[in-house]
């Protein structure tokens, strides 16, 4: 049968400075593509949605004795209750952002639109300029401290672009609590490694979003006939005769790691969102809109309110 799917650019899996270089020439188009999808979901981003510092009305609410707001005595004078005006809370929040730049992430099958690399790259670049015109903090594991700025995915991209090599899992020991994290993979490692990984977030008190970026290929297995495999991260070979035979197996190991990951990430008050590369990236972009918006035990589930999270 024919080519169903391929690495792109595999000369660049084996060469940390030349995937580099590929990295480089990539970024700026995707930080234009980034800036076009921000500008299709900017509507009602901002905003933490509960009272507290700020210049925006939140609410009208009862006035009980001892209550350091101020009455509204225009909204009071409607009827018989006296009611104090809430602002919204828009203190400046620190979100940390991480694209994974494994080499499984170059894979793009023929029914998809990009690679899976690409598709986080925008999602991560799409996150940055959202938070950076909201005046959030941002920051890259591995790459930048806590930053404020306008122009945030913008410098985020200069430095993937200086980038010579990025670790495959970069130390998130220094993240700290009432901070998010929002990392995009296609989280293909054994489970049992990727929560390792990420149990550090969770003894910090850290709150997390995973987006899960997965190629129709890889979910639905369309392999048929003599077909060889190519570890993309070893290099390693399997060449099987009937490659059918292994698919019914295949989607249910598929479908149990993501699962199993999804939910654990549930149980910690963690948001888990699947986007696939032959759908659009706004839809990921809103999903963990919501999740970032709410308090931390409930961010799974208003993900999921928001859309299917997992597929």
């Amino acid at each position: 049968m024919g080519r169903i799917g391929e690495v792109q650019a595999p000369v660049a899996t084996r060469d940390a400075l030349a995937r580099g270089r590929l990295r480089a020439s990539l970024v700026p188009d995707l930080l234009v593509e980034a800036r076009r999808i921000v500008n299709t979901v900017i509507a009602g981003w901002h905003g933490r949605r509960k009272r507290g510092i700020g210049e925006n009305f939140w609410q009208f609410r009862p006035y009980v004795e001892g209550d350091s707001s101020r009455i509204d005595w225009r909204r009071s004078a409607r009827d018989d209750h006296t009611y104090v005006r809430d602002r919204e809370w828009e203190a400046a929040h620190t979100v940390w952002l991480w694209a994974d730049p494994s080499p499984s992430m170059l894979y793009k099958s023929a029914g998809a639109g990009v690679s899976k690399e690409s598709r986080a790259l925008v999602l991560a670049l799409a996150l940055a300029e959202l938070l950076s015109r909201s005046g959030e903090r941002i920051a890259w594991p591995g790459l930048t401290d806590p930053f404020t700025a306008r122009n945030g995915a913008e410098r985020i991209a200069a430095q993937l672009s200086h980038a010579a090599a990025l670790p495959a899992k970069p130390d998130l020991s220094a993240i700290r609590r009432f901070c998010d994290i929002v990392l995009v993979s296609d989280f293909l490692d054994p489970v049992e490694e990727t929560m390792a990984w990420l149990d550090v977030l969770a003894r910090h008190g850290v709150r997390a979003h995973l987006i899960e970026v997965a190629d129709p290929a890889e979910e639905t297995f369309p392999y048929a006939g003599r077909t060889e495999f190519t570890d993309p991260e070893t290099g390693d070979k399997l060449t099987a005769g009937r490659a059918e035979m292994l698919a019914e197996e295949y989607r249910l190991l598929y479908r149990a790691r993501r699962e199993e990951l999804a939910a654990w990430c549930k149980r910690l008050g963690w948001s888990y969102t699947v986007n696939h590369t032959d759908r659009l990236a706004s839809e990921a972009l809103v999903r963990i809109h919501m999740a970032l918006t709410v308090e931390g035990g409930h961010a799974a589930s208003i993900a999921n309110r928001a859309g299917k999270a997992v597929a």
